[in-house]
């Protein structure tokens, strides 16, 4: 079964980075993609990313894994091309801080019941702090190349996190929650620290 999530996820990231690709313009497009492919390496980003990819395999039912990243990748897309249009939100970086702490603290508590459409829903909102910064700095060069790059990186993130979600299941069944519960409180904590540095 669990080979069956790491396809399903691996699936669905693919398509999310393929669909986006496939928008992406000739020749200035280029430019754009690479732009896209760096910007989640942004700590608040790549923690955020990681962390939906654990917390998935360990909090959603067996097989269903491949919905986190699937809602992220969705609410991440529309809303980025929300930002790209100007839209945004007040104190949005420090916003997509405090997500990264809200990511710590469902690590934290992944070994306890929750209701999916809760789990999804705030993954979903997080998604879109950091969807709305994403198109906020969208090139000149045009957006769906950015879209393309970013949604791909996103995309490996999401895989990787599935992957340290899986291996803390099959080697360190017997201390998963120990282990997450680290993993959620150094999470949780580099969001307060990120927030700090902003509200400094």
């Amino acid at each position: 079964m669990q080979s069956k999530t790491i396809r399903r996820a691996t699936a669905a990231a693919l398509l999310a980075g393929l669909a986006g690709a496939a928008q992406a313009h000739t020749g200035h497009g280029t430019h754009s993609l690479m732009e896209g492919l760096v910007h989640p390496f942004g700590l608040d980003h790549l923690l955020a990313m990681v962390a939906v990819g654990v917390w998935s395999v360990s909090a959603l039912p067996q097989g269903k894994a491949w919905q986190g990243p699937a809602t992220f990748l969705l609410a991440l897309v529309i809303s980025a091309a929300l930002g790209a249009a100007g839209v945004t939100v007040p104190y949005l970086e420090h916003a997509i801080s405090l997500s990264v702490v809200l990511f710590g603290l469902m690590l934290i508590v992944a070994q306890r019941a929750m209701p999916v459409a809760l789990g999804l829903g705030l993954i979903a909102a997080a998604s879109s702090l950091h969807g709305l910064a994403h198109g906020a700095e969208t090139p000149e060069t045009g957006f769906a190349g950015y879209a393309a790059g970013f949604m791909l990186t996103t995309a490996v993130l999401h895989i990787s996190g599935v992957g340290v979600g899986l291996a803390i299941q099959r080697w360190l069944a017997e201390r998963r929650g120990a282990v997450l519960g680290g993993l959620g409180a150094a999470v949780g904590a580099a969001g307060l620290y990120l927030f700090g540095q902003l509200a400094a």
